[in-house]
């Protein structure tokens, strides 16, 4: 681990009270990843709304839904979160898709 993430870690420790140990978190998993289950899910139906033509088109029209997601779309699925890491810790790290 690198002095720079060691001292991140000693803050995260020390200012947020719900802060989660590196060494009890979960397997890196799309099930487990906001971005993956929710935003891109959101950001997809939005970036589809017109044709694309080049990749040119689809970079900036990535970037204009990406920078005009609302809070409450980040929020919804940090919620969610919350829910999937408990059907995780149920589950022992195994699948759990099927229990939400």
């Amino acid at each position: 681990m690198t002095s720079f993430a060691f001292e991140t870690l000693q803050l995260l420790r020390r200012e947020t009270p719900d802060f989660i140990s590196p060494d009890l978190w979960p397997p890196n998993s799309p099930d487990l990843n906001p971005v993956d289950y929710e935003i891109w899910v959101v950001m997809q139906r939005r970036v589809y709304k017109t044709k694309i033509h080049t990749i040119d088109e689809l970079k900036q029209q990535l970037i204009e839904v990406w920078c005009g997601l609302e809070q409450s779309t980040v929020d919804m699925a940090i919620e969610q979160w919350h829910g999937r890491r408990r059907a995780c810790e149920r589950a022992k790290g195994g699948h759990f898709e099927h229990s939400l």
